[in-house]
């Protein structure tokens, strides 16, 4: 297995993924304990360089006023570059101003006890839904279009009260990424 990614994330109840329309082929559901909304990715930094992000982490949480955010989903677009897109995800519909405001100010100092750099993209507030397999034509992509504009995602809400750090698990048969450690906002 090639060197794990890291990254902090709001975990998201994701059981209603299971209740979507079938996918097109050459994709891959996210397993409901994997949707998640993406707070900081740090890539293969290690374990020990997340670890120093989980301890700036716990020192932000002990200083902020953050309170948890009440969030739901919206429309479902592509993201990743140009046609070969890289995932299907949701936009916060609700919640998503002082989400991505909350994004921007704890991100960096993450990505610079884990990293020694700052993010440079604006915040995206979205949950991941879907994945095309990397021998997805064409076809498949537009297919995997047509199933993400075909949803209605409005009724699915969320409380944004945590945060994890995530890695790969052992085998990601059926699970892409694991928990490692999780802290509460607002307590």
């Amino acid at each position: 297995m090639s060197r794990p990614n890291w990254f902090f994330a709001f975990p998201i109840p994701g059981g209603f993924v299971s209740e979507l329309p079938p996918l097109p082929p050459r994709f891959r559901r996210f397993h409901p304990d994997d949707v998640h909304l993406t707070l900081t990715f740090l890539g293969g930094c290690g374990e020990q360089a997340a670890e120093r992000a989980l301890h700036a982490l716990d020192e932000l949480l002990v200083s902020s006023s953050q309170r948890p955010i009440d969030v739901s989903l919206g429309e479902v677009t592509r993201m990743g570059h140009g046609r070969a897109y890289s995932a299907l995800s949701a936009l916060l519909a609700g919640g998503r101003e002082e989400t991505e405001r909350y994004m921007g100010a704890t991100r960096d100092a993450l990505t610079e006890a884990a990293l020694g750099r700052r993010e440079k993209r604006a915040p995206k507030a979205h949950v991941t839904l879907a994945r095309p397999l990397r021998n997805a034509t064409e076809t498949h992509r537009q297919a995997g279009l047509a199933w993400a504009a075909a949803l209605d995602l409005r009724s699915v809400h969320a409380t944004l009260d945590r945060i994890a750090l995530y890695t790969w698990p052992e085998e990601r048969r059926d699970r892409l990424f694991r928990i490692v450690a999780e802290r509460r906002i607002g307590v």
